[in-house]
């Protein structure tokens, strides 16, 4: 008979399995927002698995404004005992100091608003998960224990490492840039406006997570995917100018299958040359 303490040790392996995935416009990691309050309101579902008595489980989950949402980093790859967040000024951390995806249990964690319930469906906004995430689990946001006021900033709060983001920034496209946008958006699944918003309105500086680069003759661009947005910044004003392919020309010249993923981008460069 095995002893009890023997008894209570963990399990090497630990069994889980998806309740549900994420739907969202979110394809890759440099297009979502690095915490859900910065994603500037971004929507997204979460579809639960049918067959599994998960309508009974949500039952008066609607009565809660935030949730929860436990997840599975799905599309990372082995971890880092120590990374370099977006916001440090003073090197790498410990990724245990850090909400950083790399872990050794890629498990995600996040609070969104929940808007509404359609039978397994969850709407949701501030949606930061990648579409076709696993979700591991849901609770609801009780401010009174979640939120702590005095919790303190930890290492942001040393070396001149800014406060988690926050929109500071007003967004403005010309004409031109709307025009643009609205040809792109009618033609592909992509929110190219709300998500570039959403991303300037954090601001201008550089960063490779961003996908946001500062031009050598002046002004900036920003990458949403194969589109570049150029941009200039007056205060505390973004001012987006124009939208560019970003599909080299070279390449539209070439033929076979790739002529129809280039489709879009030559009519593109048709219309603006």
């Amino acid at each position: 008979m095995k002893d009890p303490q023997h008894r209570m040790q963990p399990a090497n392996h630990l069994t889980l399995e998806p309740i549900g995935y994420v739907r969202s416009g979110l394809a890759d990691k440099v297009e979502a927002a690095r915490q859900p309050r910065a994603s500037g309101g971004t929507p997204g579902r979460i579809e639960l698995l049918p067959g599994r008595n998960y309508e009974h489980a949500l039952c008066d989950l609607g009565e809660w404004q935030y949730i929860w949402v436990v997840y599975w980093f799905d599309r990372n790859e082995g971890w880092r005992p120590k990374v370099l967040p977006p916001r440090s000024r003073s090197g790498r951390k410990g990724v245990f100091a850090t909400r950083s995806p790399h872990r050794p249990n890629p498990l995600g964690l996040s609070a969104v608003r929940l808007e509404r319930i359609d039978g397994l469906t969850l709407h949701v906004s501030d949606v930061d998960m990648l579409d076709g995430t696993p979700v591991l689990d849901i609770k609801p946001y009780v401010a009174y224990t979640d939120a702590i006021a005095d919790a303190g900033d930890g290492w942001l709060a040393n070396g001149g490492a800014p406060r988690d983001p926050i929109p500071q920034f007003e967004v403005l496209w010309s004409a031109a840039a709307l025009e643009q946008a609205a040809w792109i958006e009618t033609r592909t699944s992509l929110p190219l406006r709300e998500r570039a918003t959403a991303t300037l309105a954090l601001g201008p500086e550089p960063h490779p997570y961003r996908r946001i680069r500062r031009e050598a003759g002046g002004g900036f661009t920003l990458c949403v995917k194969d589109w570049r947005l150029k941009f200039a910044v007056e205060g505390k004003q973004v001012q987006v100018a124009s939208v560019e392919s970003g599909a080299r020309k070279a390449l539209l010249n070439g033929k076979g299958e790739a002529d129809a993923e280039l489709a879009l981008h030559r009519e593109y460069y048709a219309r603006w040359p």
